[in-house]
Formats: C-alpha cells, structure tokens, sequence
C-alpha cells in the first residue's frame, strides 16, 4: 500500500484552489493580479513536487526554498486581493495556503538538521 504524500497532495488541492478562484478574477477582467496569482499559486506544488526527484539534499532543499518563496509571493497577492474592494473574497485561500506554509517550512528545518 502506497503512503500519501501529505505536501503532494496538498499543493495539487491549493494549486487547484488558485485556478479556479483566478478564473473568476479573469471573468472580473482583473486580468494582471490573476496572472500573476495563478503563476505564483501554482509553481509552489510545481517546486515541491520537483524536490521528489532531487539529485541531492541540497538540490531538494533549493527546490523547496523556491516553493517557499512562491508561497511568500502568493501570500502578497491573497493580500491585495484580501484588502481591495475591487476584488472577489479570497477567504478560502488562506487557510489551505496557511497550512502548506507550515508543513513546506517543517520539512525545511528538518532537512537543514538532518
């Protein structure tokens, strides 16, 4: 029996959260923040899920130093989003993303220790 992979599983989910809430942000013609949130969202599962297939301990903690910096960056747009009253309630993404954020930072200080 195969074990999930919490972090993969999650990044496919809040990478699909981020889709779906900048579909409607395009339908709203916000069409740059939508961009920039969908590429931001969506690379933190990208880099994590190429940290799988790392060629070294340090390659893999690059990898997820990069998804890290992602998620910070996606933090920034959920932020705008959050304050504008231009904007559709990005209220669901925050919580999704919160706990990616603990877990992506778990695993780095485990791996700088290890």
């Amino acid at each position: 029996m195969k074990k999930t992979n919490v972090i993969l599983e999650k990044s496919v989910a809040f990478a699909l959260l981020i889709i779906e809430y900048c579909e409607i942000l395009e339908m709203n013609r916000k069409y740059v923040i939508a961009n920039q949130l969908l590429k931001s969202g969506t690379s933190i599962g990208a880099q994590i899920h190429e940290a799988q297939n790392a060629e070294s301990r340090a390659d893999f903690i690059h990898k997820l130093k990069i998804a890290a910096k992602e998620l910070e960056e996606t933090k920034y747009w959920i932020t705008l989003c959050d304050r504008s009253n231009q904007y559709e309630n990005p209220e669901k993404l925050k919580a999704p993303l919160n706990e990616l954020g603990l877990i992506l930072y778990k695993i780095l200080s485990t791996s700088y220790k290890s």
